[in-house]
C-alpha cells in the first residue's frame, strides 16, 4: 500500500522531531520533510518534484507563518491539503487560516488516535470537521439511510455567511440592520441546530455545504 506523504511546518524543532516520531509509527502516512516556517515550505517547491498530499502546519512562525504559508499552497499547488496543528484557539485566528485555505485545524493537545483520525479525513474527504459538526451531520440521516438537508432561515444564512468573514458580532450587527441582541440569538440559534459550539463549526459547516466557499 502506497504510503501518504506529508510534511510538518513548524518552528519548534522538539515538537516537530516528535511528531516525526508519531506520524512514523502511522502505517498509512510518512513524512518526507520537516520545516521550520512558510518560507522554507516555499523554498522546497522550487527544489523538489516530490510533493506531499498532506501539509501539517504551525499557524505562529518567524519570517512566513503558517497563515501566509497556507494562501501560498491555495494559489500555487491547490491539491495541497493543509491541516492546521497549533496552540493558538482563537477564533479570528482559526477563521483566518480557513480563510488562507486550510482544510481543518487540531490543537495540539490532541491525543494521537485523533491526529490519525483527522490525517486520515483530511485526506480521503477533504476536510477535518469538529465532532459537533460529524454529529450533527450524523443526526440528519433519515430513517431511510438518506442525509436530510437541515433548513435554515434566509436570515440564519445571512448570519451564517457573515461569520464566516473577519467581522465581530457587533460589525454584523451593523451591517444586518439587527441588535447585538438578535444576533446573539441567531449564533444561539445555529449552535443548536448545527450541534456546534464554537463559531469555528458554524464556519466549518458552511464550508462543507458548500453556503461559503473560502
Amino acid at each position: 500500500m502506497k504510503k501518504i506523504d506529508i510534511i510538518i511546518v513548524d518552528d519548534h524543532l522538539l515538537f516537530s522531531q516528535a511528531l516525526n516520531g508519531l506520524i512514523s509509527n502511522f502505517e498509512e502516512f510518512n513524512v518526507i520533510a520537516i520545516l521550520n516556517n512558510g518560507k522554507e515550505l516555499v523554498d522546497y517547491f522550487s527544489k523538489n518534484n516530490i510533493e506531499p498530499e498532506v501539509v501539517l502546519m504551525d499557524i505562529k512562525m518567524p519570517i512566513m507563518n503558517g497563515i501566509e504559508a497556507t494562501q501560498w499552497l491555495k494559489n500555487n499547488k491547490p491539491t495541497i491539503k493543509v491541516l492546521a496543528l497549533s496552540m493558538e484557539a482563537d477564533e479570528v485566528t482559526i477563521l483566518n487560516m480557513l480563510r488562507a485555505g486550510a482544510k481543518g485545524y487540531l490543537l495540539k493537545d490532541i491525543h494521537p488516535k485523533v491526529l490519525q483520525h483527522a490525517l486520515k479525513e483530511i485526506h480521503s474527504n477533504g476536510f477535518y470537521y469538529t465532532e459537533n459538526v460529524t454529529n450533527t451531520l450524523l443526526n440528519s440521516i433519515d430513517n431511510k439511510g438518506k442525509l436530510t438537508k437541515i433548513k435554515l432561515k434566509d436570515r440564519e444564512l445571512e448570519f451564517l455567511k457573515l461569520a464566516c468573514t473577519e467581522m465581530t458580532y457587533k460589525q454584523i450587527a451593523d451591517v444586518m440592520f439587527l441588535s447585538p441582541k438578535t444576533i446573539e440569538n441567531y449564533r444561539e440559534s445555529l449552535f443548536e441546530k448545527l450541534d456546534a459550539k464554537t463559531r469555528i463549526g458554524l464556519v466549518l459547516y458552511a464550508i462543507k455545504e458548500k453556503i461559503v466557499i473560502l
